[in-house]
């Protein structure tokens, strides 16, 4: 009867060790499901931002750090710009960095282009299309200059420079303008 007692024991001893591997097994086989899973999102997500990138791509748009940017043809005012953006998914272009700038600077090859800045609210205080405050600005020398308050919109591409180009207009004034929209977030 011991004998049967100790081998008992040992077999519920084996099988409670078999019960704890099997749930690793299990616990690690769902991980390894959820890793294949997220995997899966993420390569049809980029296999679908790939698509839009070459959709966008053949419609004139050019791609920088995560946004795409058309340039347009022909002229509008500042107000007619935005919404032309905007009916696309995109906005005026909002310029975050001194590389985005000279990226814009190199593609306008200094034709004047709208950009969404403004200070229609407040004169003086320069908030983008977004509604957020400007920060660092690039303004061309002696900008922005609106000397009766109804210079309101920016351009950018005023001066040969590819950095240090904006300059303050009228808004009903008409230039091209740039989009942006962000495809990678």
């Amino acid at each position: 009867m011991t004998i049967l007692w100790i081998k008992f024991n040992i077999l519920t001893t084996e099988n409670n060790q078999l019960q704890t591997r099997y749930n690793n097994l299990t616990k690690e086989r769902d991980q390894l499901q959820t890793k294949y899973n997220n995997l899966t999102k993420e390569r049809d997500q980029l296999q679908k931002d790939r698509e839009e990138l070459q959709r966008l791509s053949k419609l004139g748009w050019m791609y920088f750090s995560s946004s795409v940017y058309y340039i347009s043809t022909v002229e509008k005012s500042w107000n007619e710009s935005k919404q032309y953006c905007s009916e696309r998914g995109a906005d005026l272009v909002i310029i975050n960095s001194k590389e985005e700038q000279e990226f814009i600077g190199k593609i306008l090859c200094s034709r004047k282009a709208w950009i969404g800045l403004n200070d229609r609210d407040r004169e003086n205080v320069w908030k983008w299309v977004d509604d957020t405050t400007l920060t660092t600005g690039y303004w061309g020398r002696g900008e922005p200059n609106s000397k009766v308050g109804d210079e309101d919109c920016v351009i950018t591409g005023e001066m040969s420079d590819a950095v240090w180009t904006w300059a303050d207009y009228p808004c009903n004034y008409e230039f091209i303008w740039i989009c942006e929209k962000t495809i990678f977030n």
